[in-house]
This record gives C-alpha cells, structure tokens and sequence, in this order.
C-alpha cells in the first residue's frame, strides 16, 4: 500500500509558508488526537501520518529532501519518525555532492576510492645531496645512507606476534571506516576501533610493538646521470618509508644541489670563466692556455688589440645536457692584467713606450676626451 502525499495528509498546497503548515497541523492533530478518539484505530492511524508528514515538511532540509525524492527519500531508515534514515540512492547522491566540493573522502561501498584497509603506503622520504661541477658533468654512481623505516623481519610487517594474525575489526568489519546519520545526512567516518586500518591486533610484535616496521639505517647506490642541473629531481620509487603493517613503500626523492666552482660559472649547458691575460700579450696578440671542464687543457689565440671583456666561444666544451648527445659551449671572457711591482728599468720602458704614443694607440680615450670635452662645451672642466 504506498502512502499518501505529506501535503495531502496535512491538507495544504506545496507553497505553504511555516506559518501554514503549523496552522494546518495544529486543527488536524485536534480533530484526530487519541485522547479525543478513545479506542478509534483510524484516528490513532491518521494521528500519527500527521505527525509524520509535520516532521518531515516542518524541517526545510527534510521538506527539500522530500520535495525532489517523495517517501523514497526516507527508505530504510524507518521513516522520519524512527530517525532521519534516507534510502541508499539518497545517501549515494548526498555522497556524491559533497565529494565535487570536498574531494573524495573514503572508500565506498563496492570498494569504491581503493586501498586496502589496514594496509597504509609508507611516508615519501627526502634527502638534499651536494654534488661537484665535475660530478654533474661525468656523472656518477653515490653511495648514501638513509636512516628510515623497514618492514619488521620479526612479524613480516604484519604487526602481530609471530604465529598469529591481525584479525578483522568487529566495528567496521574490516571497512576501516563507519556511518552515522546526522539529519537527513548520511556522514563516513573512520572507523575509532582501528583507526581506519580494518584490522586489529590482539597480540602484537614485540619487536616493532606492532607497526609492522622498525626504524634502521640502509645504505643505497644512486646513479647520478650526465648534466643534471642544481635542483634536479631523482625519485626512487618504493625506497621511502615502509607502508605500516605490510603496506607498500613510499618513494624516495633525491633533490641535488651543485656547489660553487672556483673557475666556471654555469648557464644551463654552456660555460663561463674569466682568464686574465698580460697587458703585452693583449697588445701583441698570442695564446693562452685555459682549463676545460673535462680536465684537459685547450688553448686559445688571442688578436693583437684586444681589449677587457672581450669574450671568446670554443665550441662543445661545455656541459652535457641531460638525457641527450648535445654539449653545451665554454666562454672565455679575458680580463687584460696591468702590470704591478715594476721595476726601475721597466718603468723607464713604459715611459718611453707613453712617450711614443698616439690617437691611434689608443684611440678610444683619446676618443672618449674629446666627446666629455664636447658635452662640457670645450670649457676644459672634465
């Protein structure tokens, strides 16, 4: 037998305000109230859909609920005077709207969200590792030592004493979380007997006290690749912390930091290192040596007239890029030396050397005198 409509029980239209339906229930709830119908069967029926549709339609959250699913809203719960249950299309669609806003917030019937209760994935470890320019650009194999957690060996990670169990939580039944209805919502917790884990332990590891892991000290190779650059990521799946009682291991993630170098500063692929050369040898032109990031040297010629800051490209003597065969290139920017500590007959040769001199000598200050004696309108005042 379906019932009947809330708003047909209490006689009033679906636009009613509170006021209405207060109203309405009030001269209804006379007419049929037990006291006034001892005995009568009808009116102790009618009296309670009374109560039951006032319940409902006087609460907005439960009127709204009813409006747009009717009496399927309240299915298996016993209808709203037996508690505000919803039937499990309502709680799956309640559900629904509050993962859109705040994301999913646990498995769900039918396994719904993954995971398997009790089995937590371990903690992602990371460790900072300085490296030299010369390890960036050969590469290299580092052994490193990383204290974290590792599955017990005593239990099997399992958490137990050896030769029992964990057994499954009598509260969730192994769900690892719990429902309650609060209004007309239905609302998934974790469970507060095993703390979401789905499982107990009665007798635990005396060695890991039952974790399911004990804290030690591994050590691990990691290969550094060519031309890794600072900040450069390495992730080692599975070589974080153990998961707890048997769960699978977090990722270790290496973040790598390239120390100062006393002669190259690096841009990406490409190199950059100033080279001070003689005064003579900028004036007459020759070669240089000069250090390579390879530990070779190269040399390198210099043009008669060269001047500070002038920069010199040698091509692929760079740094490798990662993860391909491109070389980047070196920059040799020369820095012209002035001698010091001269001595009296070197001193007599650079006087007679100035003595010699012209605008063609050096015709950039003679060029930069006579644009400063210009902007000061030939007064003399530079």
């Amino acid at each position: 037998m379906s019932k009947r409509d809330y708003y047909e029980i209490l006689g009033v239209e679906k636009t009613a305000d509170e006021k209405a339906l207060k109203s309405a229930f009030r001269k209804a709830a006379m007419q049929w109230h037990p006291d006034r119908n001892p005995g009568n069967a009808e009116a102790e029926l009618k009296f309670k859909e009374l109560n039951e549709a006032y319940q409902v339609l006087s609460d907005p959250q439960k009127r709204a609920a009813y409006d747009r699913f009717g009496h399927g809203a309240f299915q298996g719960g016993g209808g709203p005077g037996a508690g505000p249950g919803f039937g499990p299309d309502f709680s799956d669609f309640m559900s629904d709207i509050f993962e859109n806003f705040f994301g999913e917030t646990g498995p769900r019937r039918g396994g719904r969200g993954g995971g398997t209760p009790g089995r937590e994935r371990g903690a992602d470890l990371r460790y900072n590792l300085e490296i030299t320019l010369e390890d960036a650009f050969e590469g290299k194999t580092e052994e490193l030592k990383i204290p974290t957690a590792l599955a017990c060996e005593a239990c099997g990670g399992s958490g137990a004493k050896p030769g029992s169990k964990p057994k499954t939580c009598g509260t969730c039944n192994g769900y690892g979380r719990v429902r309650a209805t609060q209004g007309f919502f239905t609302i998934e917790r974790t469970c507060p007997t095993c703390l979401g884990r789905g499982e107990v332990i009665d007798d635990p590891c005396e060695i890991c006290q039952g974790a399911g892991r004990v804290t030690r000290e591994r050590t691990l190779s990691v290969n550094i690749p060519k031309g890794v650059e600072d900040g450069t990521r390495i992730r080692l799946a599975g070589e974080g912390e153990a998961g707890l009682r048997g769960g699978p291991a977090g990722d270790l993630y290496i973040f790598l930091s390239i120390s100062p170098h006393s002669f190259f500063q690096r841009d990406g692929a490409d190199l950059f290192a100033r080279v001070p050369i003689p005064m003579v040898k900028a004036a007459l032109g020759g070669e240089v040596t000069v250090p390579t990031i390879d530990g070779s040297d190269a040399r390198v010629s210099i043009p008669a007239g060269t001047q500070t800051g002038k920069q010199f490209r040698m091509r692929s003597k760079g740094m490798p890029v990662l993860r391909s065969r491109d070389v980047g290139d070196l920059y040799i920017q020369v820095v012209i030396e002035t001698p010091q500590n001269l001595t009296k007959r070197q001193k007599e040769l650079l006087q007679e050397f100035e003595a010699e001199c012209s605008r063609d000598t050096h015709p950039e200050s003679h060029g930069f005198l006579n644009r400063v004696r210009d902007f000061f309108g030939g007064t003399g005042r530079a």
